[in-house]
């Protein structure tokens, strides 16, 4: 239950609403070659950009605990312990902003953004034969094998410092890089596990159990943590670790916008194309070997002086032919990579850009390519990199316009959470200040406990289009 409970504070990956909602500068961080026309924008520290998501592809509290008249230990038998297998999982990410500013260059079709954000992210697969040795024992499991590789989880806490460059090509293509900085405060992550554990009909005793291990748990940070936690220097150890004191790598977004005519536009872009190394408070855990067991024999003889030292005997047996070691070796991680891609047609009267209508490559360019029409409409395509596979989730969204001071998305979402996640999205401009707030799977807030995924976005920033 531990386990189940951590993964309702995990979160999704997908931000499908904010993806391409370009009135919003964050959208810059989901395609570095998103259409912009901001002269700058700056948000404020910690409020510009706030993500939390939730979510569970298998089972969810209501399913558990619900009153229905049913027995809560049958329930957590039927649905949880067997309902649910290795595909399901607990999985996500959360996101905080502490800096993110943009402007435009001297060249009026580049604009530079830089910035750093927090991010959280996290996945586990749920362990079913582990859950079943676990609730059921291994009385009724003769011969059966359990599969030790059912266990996969990893995550990591990391500060991104990053940089991009979002340039107008030609006419009809924008493109854009962002390069990235990683500081990884805590890491872990078990996922190459293999091996089995089975009972079977001993020789000298009745039953002979057999474990077969190749087993791995490799973290980075959390010692550091966990002794800060006990010395009342969490904060400032987070800090340094956040800020070039813990492990360091490198990575790059690239992304791009090509209008395939006047009205409509394909979109993409490939999200954390990079790695962390790990050499920094690192323990890794490893238990690597094979024995069988069929416990101490005691003669007849000896079952009045029966005292610790047969258990130790047991032990001391395990050990010697499955070691247990840890070691500090440093190691690598590669981020989860992420792909979006759209397809959106515009139509409607166009809406009166707020942007500055000398900037352009050329004059027949500049108000066809800032131009905004009232009405969107189209598909997303978003895909993950994940320990046991890709996860995919298709999207489709209608975006509407009111003027220059308020816009609105709504997307409906399938994925291996919901079929039926309709999301909505809310954009105010109200002079220079921007504000925006997203929340997903809203049908699911007629009763929150029976939900398997639930998100929000948030955030203020001040933007400026220049002078007409």
């Amino acid at each position: 239950m531990a386990f189940l409970g951590a993964g309702f504070l995990m979160q999704g990956q997908n931000k499908q609403l904010l993806y391409d909602f370009t009135e919003i500068p964050q959208s810059l961080l989901l395609n570095p070659g998103a259409q912009t026309d901001f002269k700058w924008y700056t948000g404020f520290p910690a409020l510009s950009g706030i993500s939390f998501q939730a979510g569970s592809s298998g089972v969810s509290v209501n399913d558990i605990f619900a009153d229905d008249g049913l027995d809560i230990n049958d329930k957590f038998r039927d649905r949880l312990i067997r309902g649910m297998d290795t595909r399901d999982e607990l999985s996500g990410t959360y996101q905080l902003e502490l800096l993110n500013v943009g402007f435009r260059g001297k060249d009026p079709d580049t604009f530079y953004s830089f910035g750093i954000y927090n991010e959280g992210d996290g996945i586990g697969y749920w362990f079913q034969d582990y859950a079943i040795l676990a609730f059921e024992g291994n009385a009724n499991s003769l011969n059966r094998k359990f599969d030790l590789g059912d266990l996969k989880t990893r995550g990591e806490i990391v500060n991104v410092f990053h940089f991009g460059i979002n340039k107008r090509i030609n006419d009809k293509i924008t493109g854009g890089v962002r390069g990235k900085i990683y500081s990884g405060i805590l890491d872990f992550n078990s996922t190459r596990n293999k091996g089995y554990f089975v009972t079977t009909e001993g020789q000298n005793n009745l039953l002979a159990n057999t474990l077969v291990a190749d087993m791995e748990m490799r973290t980075s940070g959390m010692n550091a943590v966990w002794d800060a936690q006990d010395e009342g220097t969490l904060g400032s150890t987070i800090l340094k670790r956040g800020f070039f004191g813990g492990d360091l790598g490198l990575g790059l977004d690239l992304g791009l916008s090509y209008d395939l005519n006047e009205q409509t536009v394909f979109t993409a872009s490939l999200l954390d194309l990079g790695f962390i190394y790990h050499a920094n408070d690192i323990r890794t855990y490893t238990l690597k070997g094979s024995a069988t067991i069929e416990g101490v024999e005691i003669l007849p003889a000896d079952l009045v002086n029966v005292n610790d030292d047969f258990y130790q005997d047991l032990i001391d047996e395990v050990e010697a032919f499955i070691p247990f070691e840890i070691n500090d070796k440093s190691y690598l991680t590669f981020r989860p990579t992420k792909l979006y891609a759209s397809l959106r047609y515009n139509f409607g009267e166009p809406v009166d850009s707020k942007a500055d209508c000398d900037c352009g490559i050329t004059p027949a360019s500049r108000n066809r390519n800032r131009a905004k029409y009232v009405n969107g409409l189209g598909g997303q395509l978003y895909m993950i990199n994940r320990p046991r596979g890709p996860q995919a989730a298709l999207s489709a969204f209608y975006q509407r316009r009111f003027g220059n001071f308020m816009a609105i998305k709504t997307t409906y979402t399938v994925d291996k959470f919901t079929a039926t996640n309709i999301g909505l999205g809310l954009n105010l401009q109200a002079g220079p200040v921007n504000l925006y707030f997203m929340a997903d799977n809203l049908l699911a807030y007629r009763n929150v406990a029976a939900s398997r995924y639930a998100s929000f976005q948030l955030g203020i920033n001040i933007i400026s289009w220049g002078t007409k």
